[in-house]
């Protein structure tokens, strides 16, 4: 029989350790449960874990993959999304093996990448199940790799095996940022790496004080839902509830289901999903939910958008959502995933920035109702490790309401990138002009931001910053616009990039067209003109180009979001050609 409040762990090294603690003590605790939707209309199957069913299905198969492969050797993670998933990743790290988490054959324009990851990864072992071991062994044929399907390996095969000592600085597993334009690369995570991250985003979100439970449809193979469903649960021995992405995709319903359905609820999405739910929860559907009891919801899109949050709280205040439960967060793979977050409970922090002062590198404020202001979301404070603004050339650290470069440091910074030397000392071995503000090596992830109020800002991508005549524009700003400027532009489905022009950069947009409107009823040549006056106006720029794309053109990486580099080396390429543009 469960209690809402588990027991306080001790300080392992170690998710396995985690799991055989949790499994002494709390034997009869539900540990994990998937909700399986295996019909189109149905409300959901519930298979359920025990600590003590975990720690046996953990090793279990760790006992068969120790069996197949030396200690450090990695092992590919083929699941679908389930408790054969949990156990099989787990397994890895009980076996002192390093797991590559990743996902079967046939997940749409993901097939590639698939194959690039194990063409890295170099697994010796992939363990699957039954249900996908058929495309799994095609996939694999001419590899040479040992093919295992974790639900086939019996009880009785972990015996009286035991883990043995991990040691808590190797490698845990292989997180494989999107690699959209090259080959993957795989950031080490180590065993303390992860479980620092954990506990960190337990402290963030007041989990580690708080009985709550893990409710997300995130993918397993993707570092958010890696942690928030399984490391974080873990380490605190928590329930974590757990749906497929395409279940939730089908019904979106069916997410704010099972946040009713679980006292306190912690879960995590990207803006899409809000808005998704927002726009297609019928009222019919509302009918019967209540979504007062949500502890809190994590937002960890790059931008948070306020707006975003505004339309899914409007949306379900009738069934007792609060707005204070929405937390923006920030996080990369690098840092195992979470960096900074907002506290549950607290308001929206909201900022007015002068657009022009930021092309220019400055967070000045503006009024909100300035047609010209750009508005963005704080992301809250970092969790448990430290954070700088850099110039990204001097490196120089910059002062309040400067952009620049965010930095790094902290215990859940990974070890840098398998077999990728020079790339780890330039990401992972970044140096503070002046030491004394921040010694030791810290990360560079990337992203530009900004702190305000104590508030980290993320402002977009160092690399996908769109520079015409010295000035900065943000992609994902120009992008609002136009999606904005008429109804029959996909929201969250275009891309704005900048392409080389002979006088300087020009800047194109490639834009999904809305399923429901058929081409054919698109006036395109006032599609194109309202795209361009709107973006000229707001931001001063002229779109060299607008290309308009059927629903599913624009490119997305392993986590859903659209790949502006992708974008534009198709249009380089001329794959847009055919399409309709202006």
């Amino acid at each position: 029989m469960d209690s809402r409040r588990p027991p306080l762990a001790p300080v392992f090294r170690s998710l396995p350790e985690y799991v055989r603690h949790w499994a002494e003590t709390t034997p009869d605790r539900r540990a994990f449960t998937f909700v399986d939707h295996p019909a189109p209309h149905s409300r959901g199957v519930h298979r359920t874990l025990t600590w003590r069913r975990l720690d046996l299905r953990m090793r279990a198969v760790a006992a068969r993959l120790a069996a197949e492969a030396e200690p450090g050797e990695r092992v590919a993670v083929l699941c679908p999304q389930g408790t054969d998933y949990i156990t099989a990743f787990l397994g890895a790290l009980a076996a002192g093996l390093v797991a590559v988490p990743l996902y079967p054959p046939g997940l749409p324009g993901q097939g590639d990448r698939l194959s690039a990851v194990l063409a890295d990864a170099r697994p010796a072992v992939v363990v699957t199940t039954s249900h996908a071991l058929a495309e799994v062994r095609e996939l694999c044929e001419g590899r040479d790799v040992k093919v295992v399907a974790g639900d086939q390996v019996p009880d009785a095969a972990g015996g009286d095996w035991q883990p043995g000592t991990l040691d808590a600085d190797a490698v845990a597993y292989l997180q494989y940022t999107s690699g959209s334009t090259r080959t993957p690369a795989g950031v080490e995570i180590t065993h303390a790496n992860v479980v620092a991250n954990a506990r960190q985003a337990l402290s963030a979100y007041g989990a580690d004080v708080h009985p709550v439970t893990c409710v997300g449809w995130l993918p397993l193979y993707h570092d958010m839902g890696l942690v928030l469903s399984v490391a974080a649960p873990v380490v605190r021995g928590l329930l974590s509830v757990l749906m497929d992405p395409v279940a939730f995709l089908h019904e979106p319903v069916r997410w704010l289901r099972l946040l009713a359905a679980h006292p306190r609820a912690l879960s995590a999405a990207p803006n899409f999903a809000y808005d998704y739910c927002a726009s297609t929860v019928t009222e019919a559907q509302k009918a019967d939910l209540r979504l007062d009891g949500i502890f809190a919801l994590i937002n960890g899109s790059e931008p948070v958008r306020a707006g975003t949050a505004d339309r899914f709280h409007a949306a379900f205040a009738a069934q007792g959502l609060l707005p204070e439960t929405h937390c923006p967060s920030y996080g990369l793979a690098e840092a195992t995933v979470f960096v900074s977050a907002a506290r549950p409970w607290q308001p929206l922090r909201r900022f007015a920035l002068d657009r022009d002062a930021l092309a220019t590198g400055k967070a000045l404020p503006a009024r909100p109702d300035d047609p010209r202001a750009v508005l963005l979301t704080g992301c809250g404070a970092p969790a448990g490790q430290r954070v700088r603004i850099a110039d990204p050339v001097s490196r120089e650290a910059l002062a309040e309401g400067e952009v620049g470069e965010i930095w790094v440091q902290g215990p859940n910074v990974g070890r840098g990138y398998r077999n990728q030397e020079p790339q780890t000392l330039r990401v992972f071995g970044a140096v503070l002009a002046d030491v004394a503000a921040g010694p030791g090596k810290w990360l560079r992830t990337g992203d530009l931001g900004t702190v305000l109020d104590g508030q980290l800002i993320v402002t977009g991508r160092l690399k996908d910053l769109i520079v015409v005549d010295g000035r900065n524009h943000y992609p994902q700003d120009v992008e609002a616009t136009a999606q904005d400027a008429h109804p029959a532009v996909r929201r969250d489905r275009l891309a704005a990039f900048g392409v080389p022009g002979s006088s300087g950069e020009r800047v194109v947009v490639v834009a999904e067209h809305a399923r429901a409107v058929p081409l054919s009823d698109i006036d395109v040549p006032a599609l194109v003109r309202t795209v361009r006056a709107a973006v000229s106006a707001r931001h001063g720029l002229r779109l060299s180009g607008v290309v308009l794309v059927p629903p599913g053109t624009v490119p997305r990486t392993s986590s859903g979001k659209v790949s502006r580099a992708l974008t534009r080396e198709r249009y380089l390429a001329g794959a847009y050609a055919a399409e309709v543009a202006g």
